[in-house]
């Protein structure tokens, strides 16, 4: 018992400056947040006090309101940082790597599974939509990385549905910000074993490939490199 109440007492100190460095990084982007949390807050909380006294239970609706209030606080303060983080993060190589680390249960997501000389990368990610591609990088060049991947999965899993999406802010493109809620909306076509058996052959065929031997020597005279691509990666 001892035991669990001091990781308690160490977990909540790592909370409290968690969530203290999480809004110092969202006030740099929202300057109003700590007005927004204020305002809600008190509004909220003096909403339900005052109908407290009109119906003669200031006491009962004074701590409903104060609970509310801190709920309230909670949620806006989340979607606000969330907003914020997503801000910051638009445009840097990876960070739709990120977002789909947190896309959710169901999902099984590998990072960089082509990507060439200019770090243009584009991700996979496999569940019960099927297959989604999501590429980032300049939209003239991904788009034909992003066309050879497709191509490469419609004639492995030739009986998978194909999506692919590139991250951006132009015409037809993703927002990051909106990755996560466009690729949930996509309709389920495929059951659980479904979407492991799909794994389990985009692995397989991901170890066939590394373990293909490769000639020794120096390249024989001319051989040319592929063009447009660098390593894919598993």
């Amino acid at each position: 018992m001892a035991r669990k109440e001091t990781a308690a007492d160490a977990a909540n100190p790592g909370r409290l400056k968690q969530i203290a460095l999480t809004y110092k990084m969202t006030r740099r982007v929202d300057k109003k947040i700590g007005l927004v949390l204020a305002a809600i807050g008190i509004v909220t909380f003096g909403v339900f006090l005052a109908i407290g006294f009109l119906i003669g239970h200031p006491v009962y609706l004074g701590i409903l309101g104060f609970l509310l209030a801190f709920l309230a606080t909670a949620i806006v303060f989340g979607r606000r940082a969330e907003r914020a983080a997503f801000g910051q993060m638009e445009g840097q190589p990876g960070a739709a790597a990120a977002v789909l680390d947190n896309v959710g249960r169901g999902w099984s997501t590998t990072p960089a599974v082509a990507m060439n000389r200019n770090q243009d990368v584009v991700h996979r990610a496999v569940g019960k939509a099927g297959i989604v591609l999501i590429a980032e990088g300049n939209p003239n060049r991904v788009k034909s990385l992003l066309a050879a991947e497709k191509k490469r999965m419609n004639r492995i899993v030739a009986d998978v549905p194909v999506h692919d999406m590139i991250v951006g802010t132009g015409e037809g493109q993703v927002e990051l910000k909106k990755l996560r809620t466009t690729m949930l909306k996509l309709p389920r076509v495929l059951t659980g074993p479904q979407v492991t058996a799909t794994n389990d052959r985009l692995r397989a065929l991901g170890d066939l490939m590394s373990n293909m031997p490769l000639p020794k020597g120096p390249m024989p005279k001319g051989m040319k490199l592929p063009k447009g691509g660098g390593p894919k990666s598993r």
